[in-house]
């Protein structure tokens, strides 16, 4: 890659990680292009060169945050283990809310205002990999490899007590008398959640954790 190549690439990263906690603070309607720019070091028009306007720039920090949270989930098949599969499911999408809880609520404050801005994202690449997933628990429950529950309902579930340690962090941090969660915190609630979680689809922790 060329030194132009990678100073485009800072410059873009730069534009985005602003933008996240500038979004994550205000919205979209109390966010602004100029408070991005000044968030970032750099001047406006860099951020309308390199993203056209604050919906577009948005979209692509939403797009951004969207990528990667259930990937883990993507490659298993019915020849998994469950147990293992949802587990090491749970524990990522935990860390995800310890490391990138300003995203998360980025994502939160999106789908709770009608999720105006991925609704298309949603119904058209959400949808279609929530269906498989919910396809795939259902295979390993007609295998005998967990028992009978709605499917749906479990990864929602998931997605609920992992993602409330980022939507509510300043709750979890006021009730549990703490400046933020470490290591040790992420094995701990990882332990309860995923054990509960499991537990209920009659499963077991893997032993290796």
């Amino acid at each position: 890659m060329s030194k132009r190549q990678n100073h485009r690439e800072e410059v873009f990263v730069k534009i985005l990680e602003a933008a996240e906690i500038e979004f994550g603070l205000k919205g979209y309607n109390g966010a602004s292009l100029q408070h991005i720019a000044e968030r970032a070091g750099l001047p406006k028009p860099n951020i309308i060169y390199y993203f056209q306007s604050k919906a577009n720039l948005y979209k692509q920090v939403l797009d951004q945050t969207l990528m990667g949270w259930n990937d883990l989930f993507d490659k298993a098949t019915i020849n998994d283990d469950p147990a293992v599969v949802l587990d090491s499911f749970i524990r990522v999408k935990l860390k995800q809310s310890f490391d990138k809880g300003v995203a998360s609520r980025l994502f939160a404050m999106e789908v709770i205002g009608g999720a105006l801005h991925i609704g298309d994202y949603l119904k058209e690449e959400l949808q279609p990999w929530f269906k498989s997933r919910v396809a795939l628990l259902q295979s390993w429950m007609d295998a005998g490899k967990m028992r009978q529950c709605d499917p749906a309902s479990v990864i929602y579930m998931i997605w609920a007590t992992t993602q409330h340690y980022a939507d509510f962090e300043a709750q979890v941090l006021a009730l549990s008398g703490i400046e933020s969660l470490g290591d040790e915190d992420l094995h701990r609630i990882g332990d309860t959640v995923s054990g509960i979680i499991l537990a209920g689809c009659g499963l077991s922790l893997p032993k290796t954790n």
